[in-house]
């Protein structure tokens, strides 16, 4: 993936992790917006992490709507996730400041 990942990116990662496969699922759960998610969802699949299907047509034929898309995540995927997780632990975890310690604006 070009670019450094970020929140949204991990967010849909951690979804596809717990089993939301359905872009409208993956939406939902996250609280993201799908000019978010989608694009996303693009990046992973063109970076290996994810791998998409569409649902059969005659099934959404008899739903009377559309045909589904559904994202799996793969195992370059999970070792991204893994790694996003981590970094955000790491900076979870840098100590607090001091107020006095703190760099100082001069005006």
């Amino acid at each position: 993936m070009a670019g450094r990942p970020g929140y949204a990116t991990l967010a849909v990662l951690k979804a596809l992790a717990c089993g939301y496969r359905h872009g409208f699922d993956i939406i939902d759960v996250t609280g993201l917006p799908g000019g978010t998610v989608y694009p996303i969802l693009g990046k992973l699949e063109d970076a290996g992490y994810v791998r998409s299907t569409w649902e059969d047509a005659r099934v959404a034929q008899a739903e009377k709507r559309p045909p589904r898309r559904y994202y799996e995540l793969r195992e370059a995927g999970v070792r991204q996730l893994d790694q996003l997780l981590q970094q955000f632990r790491e900076i979870e975890a840098l100590p607090k400041a001091r107020r006095s310690s703190l760099r100082t604006r001069k005006a």
